[in-house]
Formats: structure tokens, sequence, C-alpha cells
């Protein structure tokens, strides 16, 4: 799946979340000064940022199928090689990085295993390959709540718990199943603070990702609906929301 929405739509639907799992998964991947390391499915540039907060941004290479979100990254992190690419067919070299770190990305790969072990290959020996996904099977993603909702308006939707990676195990046995060795996994938290169900619910409406484009579809009164059957779900404002990722970490075999 790609975003063909404005980076700043993003910015305010999932990335206020993905800014805070970045130094989790970079620091899960052992980013660290000397190093070359490549972000793939980078998005507007989140966890771009925090590898080049730690490296320099001629260390750090980026990577998103996004023509917006590839603009964003190239204009907020100047001299950081951004490429326009799917993860299943990276513009890299064989053993180019020290290490790779593929954030919220790997569950909307149209094949997995082959975009892991596409990231495998540009990664060198004895290198480390990270990535994690939104638990959505164990009902902890962001739009958990969101797609609670819809199925009991709607028990034909797809709530994302099917996902690659997005339930315990799965993450895990893909980066197996690539051929990374010494697989570990791990989970990742993130919180954010709301004012009120206006502030939460208005990110919905942008067309960011599964549920956005689900949202554009609905009428008017079936949108009301799912607003309404969301606020009984949520705790009364303000509230904090807490959610969870999988995460997982392989060495590329010597």
């Amino acid at each position: 799946m790609t975003f063909a929405v404005a980076a700043d739509a993003y910015d305010r639907f999932m990335g206020r979340y993905s800014v805070q799992l970045s130094a989790q998964l970079a620091d899960l991947a052992g980013v660290t000064g000397g190093q070359r390391v490549l972000d793939v499915g980078c998005g507007p540039g989140a966890l771009t940022g925090e590898l080049v907060a730690r490296l320099g941004p001629d260390a750090v290479s980026a990577v998103d199928p996004s023509e917006s979100f590839v603009a964003a990254a190239r204009e907020r992190h100047p001299g950081v090689r951004v490429e326009q690419a799917a993860a299943e067919r990276l513009p890299f070299d064989d053993d180019e990085f020290d290490a790779a770190v593929a954030q919220l990305v790997v569950h909307f790969m149209s094949d997995p295993v082959a975009g892991l072990r596409e990231i495998t290959r540009v990664t060198r020996r004895g290198g480390v390959v990270a990535a994690c996904v939104w638990d959505y099977g164990g009902r902890r993603g962001p739009a958990s709540t969101f797609w609670r909702a819809v199925r009991t308006l709607d028990g034909d939707a797809d709530d994302e718990s099917g996902l690659a990676g997005a339930r315990a195990g799965h993450l895990a046995k893909l980066s197996t199943a690539a051929g990374l060795a010494e697989v570990a996994e791990a989970t990742l938290e993130a919180s954010i603070d709301f004012a009120n169900f206006d502030e939460w619910w208005e990110p919905y409406t942008l067309g960011v990702g599964p549920p956005g484009a689900y949202v554009s579809r609905l009428d008017t009164d079936s949108r009301t609906a799912l607003q309404a059957s969301c606020r009984q779900l949520l705790p009364p404002a303000p509230f904090t929301l807490t959610v969870h990722a999988w995460a997982a970490r392989g060495v590329v075999s010597l």
C-alpha cells in the first residue's frame, strides 16, 4: 500500500506515534556513531530524523514508495539520500549498510518476506535488521479503538489485525523466513494525550492509511454513527492513549 496523502496529514494521524517509536527502534538495532544505516519505508522522515541525530545526514539513506513522503523527507533532512522505492526493490548495492530499520512498514509490503530479504541483501554480514509494526492482533495499536467501533457497525470490515507482523510472534517468524539469524522479539510503546474527542477523531478524516480510506467511503449518516460508537468506547476527555508495537531484530548471517 502507498500513502498518496500530504506529509502533514500523515504527521497528524500517525507521525506523533512514530516519533516516539523511533528512538526505541534505533536502540533495538544498536544504531551508533560510525555506522551507515538505511531507513526503509521512511514516510515523511520521523525515524530518519532520529538516525540523523545519531549519525549525521551523510551516513543515513532512506526510501519510501510515496512521492509526497519522499519530497517531505528530503526537505526535512537535507543531506540524506532519500529515494522513491518499495522495500521489495531497493536501489542499493549488496552489503551497503551496517544496519537497516523498517518502522511501521512491513505490514504494508506486498510480499513481507521478500521485502525483509531485500533489506537483508543491502545490509552487511553481521549487520542488524530491525522492524516494528503495530499490535493490531492484540488490539493495542493506535487505531484499535477505531476498528473496534467499526466492527460494531460493519462486522465484515477488515480491521488490520490480519496484516503481516501485527500479532505476537509473526514479525519474528517473517524475519526468520527472510534468512535473518538470532531473531529476537520486543515490544515498543507510545503514549499520546488528547484534550478532547475531536482531537482524536479529526486525523481519521484525512484519508491516511486503511482507517482514513474507510472513513472516506462513508456517507454522512454512517460517519456520524461511527463517531458516536468511537466516543462511547474511548475514556472521558481528557485521556491518554497508550499503544504498543511488535518489534523484531535479526542479524545478517556471516
